[in-house]
């Protein structure tokens, strides 16, 4: 038989510097090469925060966070995973990074560990779903999963679809609840288009669609009973016209982190969901939706809070 999964203690950290929108080098630069009005309030511009930290060490605050947020002892994970968009390029510099990484997240016992990258900003979800078949298959028990990113040059912090944030999240997946609130994890889904795997192709709606109908269908739901969708913090005109075109209601959305903290590559699913738990924003039986897309690719991890 296989185990249930249950997702606990979603926590985030973010660059320890804040700063507004204006103050982003080369702003009107950027925002005209771009074609972009220097509208805030149309694109949702806020808030972003930089870093002076590593990445690695950005991960293992988090995974830090997460490890109390559970009261799990850290002898008792079994398994890590850890995204990034851009490990260390050379061979040489693997282990000693995921030897920083265990070792300042206090971690003495992870029997197994992997990378995940290529997925861009849905990393984190493909790592959510690699972590829920493991815990499933009881190959393992408890498996940290975490994700970390920081903007390497600074005239890249706004594209046209997001202001970027340095930041770091993770939670725990688990063969039972860890800490409260829990959610079981009721299915992963992905779909990809391996033809628009390219750099001028849009984030395709229909993805999005055919994986909610997915991950519906296979938990016996509706995409109404959906109680919130909290997915990538992009601009917000992009994002609405997207998910809506997608089949959201505009109710299901939860968007006000787009100003707050911006965007914060793959970190912003959990984070979003760590604020709505901060918030004391979710109810026991309510299904919640964690999503992200790229050009090309769609990644969806339904949950259900159970305590």
């Amino acid at each position: 038989m296989t185990a249930t999964a249950y997702l606990s203690a979603p926590e985030y950290v973010l660059g320890e510097h804040r700063d507004e929108y204006r103050n982003a080098p080369v702003l009107a630069e950027k925002a005209m090469k771009l074609s972009l009005p220097l509208q805030p309030q149309v694109w949702g511009w806020g808030a972003f925060f930089r870093t002076d930290r590593s990445v690695a060490d950005l991960a293992a605050h988090s995974a830090r966070r997460t490890l109390d947020a559970a009261a799990v002892a850290p002898a008792t994970v079994d398994g890590l995973i850890a995204c990034t968009t851009a490990f260390p390029q050379d061979v040489e510099s693997h282990a000693p990074y995921l030897g920083r990484l265990l070792s300042a997240a206090g971690l003495p016992a992870v029997s197994f560990a992997a990378g995940v990258t290529l997925n861009r900003c849905n990393n984190m979800l493909a790592a959510l779903t690699m972590a829920t078949a493991l815990v499933r298959s009881r190959t393992l028990r408890t498996v940290l999963v975490v994700t970390a990113d920081r903007v390497r040059e600074e005239a890249d912090r706004l594209e046209s679809f997001a202001l970027f944030s340095d930041g770091a999240a993770s939670c725990v997946v688990a063969d039972r609840p860890l800490g409260t609130p829990s959610f079981a994890v009721l299915d992963c889904a992905a779909e990809q288009n391996t033809a628009a795997l390219v750099e001028t192709e849009q984030i395709d709606s229909r993805l999005a669609a055919k994986v909610t109908a997915r991950l519906c269908a296979s938990a016996g739901v509706v995409p109404c009973e959906i109680a919130a969708l909290l997915t990538a913090n992009l601009v917000r005109p992009l994002l609405s016209m997207k998910e809506r075109q997608a089949g959201m209601a505009v109710e299901q959305l939860r968007t006000a982190n787009i100003e707050r903290v911006g965007h914060c590559f793959a970190a912003d699913p959990v984070l979003n969901l760590a604020d709505l738990v901060a918030a004391r924003d979710t109810t026991v039986g309510a299904n919640y939706l964690l999503a992200a897309s790229v050009p090309g690719a769609r990644h969806g991890v339904l949950l259900r809070r159970t305590a």
